[in-house]
């Protein structure tokens, strides 16, 4: 247990760190979110390959078009939050990313007949109302900061369509899941380079490439092994709640490291939204 929540905390941590390295990598967002899945998808494969596991293709015939639409939605997702980093603040985007769960609360009583509890209720209306002062009331720096929070929310849709489709593919489980939707992220994306930005590759500096290749083996193929690993070992509950080491991490990196201003508003903002999702995570006092 305790190794595997090192893992999660490790992960959730190099995942903080993320917009800091992206920052760097002078391709397209749709390009970047390309090579991502390639390099990923590559490492993943060598781990696959050597530690001997074997993909259940029998079992899994019927899930492969929510396997190829959850892969789709993955490189969308990551799209839309480059795209969000380019235009505002790594914490805003962060912040606007983490509105997921909130999504996938909202969506659930529809897709999976749940009821909302009072507490669901609460955590749902007062992340909504982090999102309108982040967006509505704070010192926002104008057309581009409102721009790279929508591009943010975007990001986090696409992220809850992950999230939701996942819990209907059964037969597919951790790390074989993964590999398999980069596949499909690879195919969809591979075309959406062709007719937007084309391959860029060729005008990278050294310092280009070294960012994206942390971005892609560290970030995305050696991380997502050590989430799913520790995934297999926690409760879920505990850890969603490490979860939020991710977007804390994001926030200080951005404030100390890259110097981006964040706004009292935004900041309570911010505050609402990982307070009340992180609340909604929480068992009630009736489970104990």
């Amino acid at each position: 247990m305790k190794k595997a929540r090192l893992m999660l905390i490790i992960s959730m941590t190099v995942f903080g760190t993320l917009g800091l390295f992206v920052r760097n990598i002078p391709v397209s967002s749709g390009e970047l979110a390309l090579y991502r899945a390639v390099l990923a998808a590559i490492l993943i494969l060598g781990y696959l390959l050597v530690t001997g596991q074997k993909i259940p293709f029998g079992k899994m015939k019927k899930e492969i078009p929510l396997l190829i639409f959850s892969g789709a939605a993955m490189g969308f997702n990551w799209i839309l939050l480059f795209e969000a980093y380019k235009y505002t603040t790594v914490s805003l985007a962060t912040l606007s990313y983490y509105f997921a769960p909130v999504i996938v609360t909202a969506v659930c009583p529809f897709l999976f007949k749940e009821k909302l509890t009072k507490k669901q209720i609460i955590c749902f209306v007062m992340s909504t109302l982090g999102i309108v002062l982040i967006t509505g009331i704070g010192d926002v720096g104008g057309g581009k900061d409102f721009l790279g929070i929508l591009f943010g929310l975007g990001a986090a849709v696409f992220y809850a369509t992950v999230i939701l489709l996942n819990k209907f593919i059964k037969n597919v489980e951790g790390i074989h899941r993964t590999f398999l939707q980069f596949i499909a992220a690879i195919v969809v994306l591979v075309p959406y380079v062709a007719v937007t930005s084309g391959v860029t590759l060729g005008g990278m500096n050294m310092a280009g490439w070294i960012n994206l290749l942390i971005v892609g083996l560290v970030h995305t193929g050696v991380t997502y092994c050590l989430y799913f690993s520790s995934l297999k070992e926690l409760p879920g509950q505990k850890a969603a709640i490490l979860s939020y080491i991710d977007p804390l991490v994001a926030v200080v990196i951005s404030v100390t490291i890259l110097g981006e201003h964040m706004g009292l508003w935004q900041l309570v903002g911010g505050i609402l939204i990982l307070g009340f999702t992180l609340w909604n995570e929480l068992p009630s006092k009736k489970q104990y």
